[in-house]
């Protein structure tokens, strides 16, 4: 089930020295189910690919049963691919399972890296398991405190506590831990107890495609979906991070009223278009908008490319992210980065996020929710000024390129040689 293959490894003295880099790209090839870390690992991946350090190198640890998708960073020196089996058929029992497996994948992937002109090795985590006692130093992206701040939502089941408790020592243990923003910093210092000096803030940065001067039209994908009009936006998964049952009573609060002035009748009550929900997830939604009343105030975007996603984004009036916990702030970035302000829940990097580009309201306070979006879909004040100040925000932005910098000096003062077999 699992074997090293070799690859293009340059003979010593060949190459300045650099760091070996080991990565677990499973989330990649199965997005459906960890698409926060999917987008993470593949935009900074392709930053990487874009800007090529001399001297550096990664080792993959590949699902073998999905497809592999890593050669299409063709400019990054890959030495070898793990092939590791499918744990998360597993479900909860992964989280205990993964640490001993990707121990012994990562001492395999970092052994000898100095006598092929490494300077050392380093493990770069993203995903849910981390390697335990490798003995090769865990540089840890943090985009995710729900484990840990919602234990009632995913520490249910007793392997699932104790995996998340083993993930938390992990982190503990790891020799660097980033975290996009301050706010998610001091959590993870109160839930997990990671020490301040091992914390560096990395903040993420929208995909390219979100981009202003990227942006396509979209028309095409709005005609499809029905939204000739004002529409808000909505990017998330349904599950406890989110604070839907919040939205579906600002909607239904909203139908009860008459439109602001000078909102047409056929853009009102407010209708939002969902990206990025699994078929299941828009199940349980019709069903609970079809409780409060609300089922045709709800459209449903199919799985889109980056670039007719961010078309949809861009045409809409607002972004709205209710949410109980958001570690990374990523989807209210990118909608800023196309120009659209942002009505969100004022927790985690969110209120570092939105700042000044929209509206923070207070998790689970449907009328102020209701309130918001109502001023967003006015044409009268403050709702300019705040569209003004978000094409701003927009012009300065943050780029993977930015994070790619950050990342790799966080790698060059955590590698150390791998232990001996």
């Amino acid at each position: 089930m699992s074997g090293w293959r070799p690859g293009s490894a340059a003979a010593p003295g060949l190459r300045p020295a650099g760091v070996r880099v080991i990565v677990d790209v499973r989330p990649i090839q199965d997005p459906i189910r960890a698409p926060l870390t999917a987008i993470y690992l593949e935009s900074l991946l392709d930053a990487l690919d874009a800007d090529p350090a001399p001297g550096e190198s990664f080792a993959f640890l590949v699902g073998v049963d999905r497809d592999d998708h890593t050669p299409r960073w063709g400019n990054l020196d890959v030495v070898g691919r793990r092939l590791l089996p499918p744990t998360r058929l597993l479900r909860s029992g992964a989280l205990t399972v993964d640490p001993l497996l990707l121990r012994g994948a990562s001492v395999g992937a970092g052994w000898r890296a100095e006598e092929a002109g490494a300077a050392g090795s380093v493990y770069h985590a993203a995903a849910g398991s981390l390697p335990i006692a490798s003995g090769i130093p865990v540089v840890a992206a943090l985009l995710d405190l729900a484990p840990w701040s919602q234990p009632e939502a995913y520490q249910r089941g007793r392997a699932a506590r104790f995996g998340q408790r083993l993930r938390a020592r992990i982190l503990r243990d790891a020799a660097i831990v980033l975290v996009p923003g301050r706010a998610t910093a001091g959590e993870a210092r109160r839930l997990l107890h990671v020490r301040r000096d091992r914390l560096q803030v990395v903040p993420l940065a929208p995909r390219p495609a979100f981009r202003r001067e990227a942006l396509p039209f979209g028309d095409e994908d709005r005609r499809r979906l029905g939204l000739s009009g004002r529409y808000a936006v909505y990017a998330g998964r349904y599950d406890a991070r989110q604070d839907l049952p919040t939205l579906l009573a600002a909607l239904a609060t909203l139908a009860a009223q008459p439109p602001p002035s000078g909102v047409p009748l056929a853009d009102w009550p407010p209708r939002v278009c969902l990206v990025g929900a699994s078929p299941e997830d828009r199940a349980s939604l019709s069903k609970d908008a079809l409780r409060v009343g609300v089922e045709g105030s709800l459209v449903y975007a199919p799985g889109l490319p980056d670039e007719r996603l961010a078309g949809l984004v861009a045409g809409a009036r607002v972004a709205l992210q209710p949410v109980r916990s958001d570690a990374t702030g990523l989807a209210a970035m990118e909608a800023i980065a196309a120009g659209v302000p942002v009505i969100a829940s004022a927790v985690g990097t969110l209120t570092e996020v939105v700042a000044g580009a929209g509206i923070l309201v207070e998790p689970g306070d449907a009328d102020r929710l209701a309130t918001a979006i109502r001023t967003a879909w006015s044409d009268a004040d403050p709702w300019p000024a705040l569209v003004a100040a978000t094409t701003e925000r927009a012009a300065h932005g943050r780029t993977w390129g930015d994070v790619a910098r950050e990342t790799r000096d966080a790698w060059a003062r955590a590698a150390r040689p791998a232990p001996l077999l």
